[in-house]
């Protein structure tokens, strides 16, 4: 166990602590179990790392584990933790918790048994708790964590730090939220440039080979990941693949099931499930009819990549505006609130706020006949009939 704590120890000397995402302020840390879920590359690790570091204890009293370290091939986590509890733990951080077989069991035993032991664990976004064999749902508060936010990629880029505004105050009549900026604020300085390197944290350190990282990311999701998802044959990953790249060569697009089927080789009655299955690793987006229930699957509306900037990493794919402007809409307003696809418009947030997402001439036209609609504009910076597209990246 030694090793471990030297090199938890080391890791956490080493992290920086003055750049946090959102989530790290909303999670209830006094909780004694936390779970924190989301893809690669989103920060779970740098979070798990900067609050042990805030706790100031010393190593034996508060340790990071990762559990696909090869330490864990032949020594027992539980067994492990327990001579960790002994020897004063209290803290008790675990990563890539999804690698470690029946990982949930393990974990509900150490909660049951040493009440003393605050674990918080990350996974990946492919974890269902519900599925678990170790009924970890009535002990613990799970957290998803997205990419970056515009607002984040600014604060992250040292290049403004903002506040979050709520959906509510972006669209209130008085437009007070107007004075969280200062005169001299140009929005769509580094708009383009959040839609292409901004999504993912790791684009700060290294930007020329973003796009390469990228698809590596992808990679990695679908041929090591997903391996854990119920249901998902991992001999398909390419096949997996290939649908991925049909998605990213035609968002948004609504699906043909059999034209999905045809190119990229996966069986008609299989597509759906397997849309469902890159919807989980955090790769696409699909968007349901209002009103839908998600009880089981259905044909979605609409399919979207993840975030915009997956658009600029497929060799074949050649995004248009149009496409990137909804993208971050929804990329953007998902996490916070229920986004489905409506009768007119593009988008319907909360079954309640209709809005159409466009170019600075985009009109009302299409919802001029609903309550509580708004059109989304790009190429604007502040408000005058329209809303500016970049504010919702503001979000969180």
């Amino acid at each position: 166990m030694e090793q471990l704590l030297e090199k938890s120890a080391a890791l956490i000397q080493r992290i920086n602590t003055n750049k946090k995402r959102y989530l790290y302020e909303e999670i209830n840390w006094k909780n004694r179990l936390i779970g924190v879920k989301g893809a690669r590359g989103t920060g779970k690790t740098t979070l798990l790392l900067q609050k042990l570091k805030e706790l100031q204890v010393s190593p034996k009293q508060g340790s990071y584990w990762s559990l696909d370290d090869f330490y864990f091939t032949t020594h027992s986590l539980v067994e492990t933790a327990e001579e960790f509890y002994k020897k004063g733990g209290q803290y008790l951080f675990l990563d890539e918790v999804h690698k470690y077989q029946n990982w949930s069991i393990h974990i509900k035993n150490l909660y049951d048994f040493y009440p003393e032991l605050k674990i918080v664990f990350t996974g990946s976004s492919i974890i269902d708790i519900s599925r678990e064999e170790g009924d970890l749902s009535r002990r613990m508060l799970m957290y998803k964590m997205p990419g970056l936010s515009y607002r984040e990629y600014l604060a992250f880029n040292n290049l403004y730090t903002f506040d979050p505004i709520n959906l509510e105050d972006i669209l209130s009549s008085d437009r007070k939220w107007t004075n969280n900026f200062p005169i001299d604020f140009k929005p769509l300085v580094h708009f383009q440039d959040y839609l292409q390197y901004g999504y993912y944290p790791f684009a700060i350190e290294d930007r020329e080979g973003y796009s390469m990282r990228l698809q590596q990311l992808m990679r990695l999701i679908i041929e090591y990941d997903m391996a854990e998802l119920k249901g998902f044959d991992i001999r398909n990953a390419k096949k997996m693949l290939q649908l991925l790249n049909v998605i990213a060569v035609n968002v948004p697009f609504q699906p043909n099931i059999t034209n999905i089927a045809a190119k990229s080789a996966i069986h008609r009655n299989s597509v759906i499930s397997y849309l469902h299955f890159l919807e989980q690793a955090q790769l696409i987006k699909l968007l349901y009819a209002s009103g839908i229930s998600m009880a089981t699957l259905q044909k979605p509306e609409k399919v979207y990549l993840d975030n915009p900037n997956l658009a600029f990493s497929f060799p074949a794919a050649n995004p248009n505006k149009g496409n990137l402007r909804e993208t971050f809409f929804i990329s953007q307003v998902a996490v916070r609130h229920n986004v489905s696809y409506p009768k007119q418009g593009d988008f319907l947030v909360d079954d309640i706020y209709t809005f159409e997402v466009g170019g600075k001439d985009k009109t009302k036209k299409q919802i001029d006949t609903l309550k509580n609609a708004f059109v989304v504009a790009d190429n604007v910076e502040f408000p005058v009939t329209k809303l500016p597209l970049w504010l919702f990246g503001f979000l969180y």
